[in-house]
């Protein structure tokens, strides 16, 4: 898992979100508080992360519902601005995740210098969006297009809100994906945002690929985070760190500390 200490400078990274207002072009936009509201929440969430002790931050346009897998180019743009706003405040490394557009998360990383994406690269769908195909040879070529080659991809093979078409066991997808795509990691989740991610398959997934770093990508809490990276190589956490763990609520660094301690203390920091 070498990369993963490139990067992150840890073993088992715990990567948090840092989960942006509804933006321009959204149904949720407050033309109201406008642009200059958003960059401040995030500022305090991006704040709150670091102080708590967080390996990473991601930033990603979690309230943009209902999302689209291929967004409009106000949704990359915005979510520029606001990193570059925020960025003589970052002091970890940091990604993205355009919600849900590979192409886009690549682009935005580039143009703001995230070094990792976590998306939606392979398989094809029955989802709350419709028929949800994609296409990971077009995506990985546009990503050597735009010089991106540095941005490290995480897979989500078990996409929120998501499912399959056809009948393919979890471990054979996991091992058809790295041979496939080449991805820098896989993302196992729940349901949806906040639901915790099934350890089973988790296991399922990590016995099937070994040398391919996988991260368990929602519902990790304080209560299972021992039992979570037992298996997984690292964490994508966003709901826990909020305000009475409600995903809608700001981080709490008061939670944020209490987990990081107990992750210290498992990966024996």
């Amino acid at each position: 898992m070498s990369w993963l200490k490139e990067v992150f400078g840890v073993d088992k990274p715990i990567i948090a979100m840092c989960h942006l207002e509804a933006l321009p072009g959204d149904p949720g936009y407050d033309t109201q508080k406008g642009m200059a509201w958003i960059v401040e929440r995030a500022r305090a969430d991006l704040r709150a992360l670091q102080e708590g002790g967080v390996d990473a931050v991601m930033f990603s346009n979690e309230r943009s519902l209902p999302y689209l897998t291929k967004v409009d180019s106000i949704t990359t743009t915005c979510m520029a601005r606001v990193i570059a706003e925020l960025f003589p405040d970052i002091t970890v490394p940091f990604g993205v995740n355009v919600l849900w557009d590979p192409a886009a998360s690549l682009d935005l990383a580039v143009a703001t210098g995230g070094l990792f994406v976590r998306e939606i690269f392979s398989g094809v769908y029955g989802s709350d969006y419709g028929l949800w195909n994609t296409d990971a040879g077009r995506v990985v070529r546009h990503q050597h297009a735009v010089s991106g080659q540095h941005v490290r991809k995480l897979f989500n093979i078990v996409p929120e809100s998501a499912a399959y078409l056809g009948q393919r066991d979890i471990a054979d997808i996991a091992r058809s994906t790295v041979f496939n795509t080449q991805p820098d990691a896989l993302c196992v989740s729940g349901l949806t945002a906040g639901s915790e991610t099934d350890a089973s398959v988790l296991k399922r997934v990590k016995d099937a690929v070994p040398d391919t770093p996988v991260f368990a990508n929602t519902g990790v809490r304080l209560e299972n985070i021992e039992q979570q990276l037992a298996i997984a190589d690292g964490t994508v956490t966003g709901t826990t760190f909020k305000r009475d763990g409600y995903i809608w609520n700001e981080v709490d660094v008061r939670r944020v500390k209490a987990f990081m301690t107990k992750v210290r203390e498992v990966r024996g920091d």
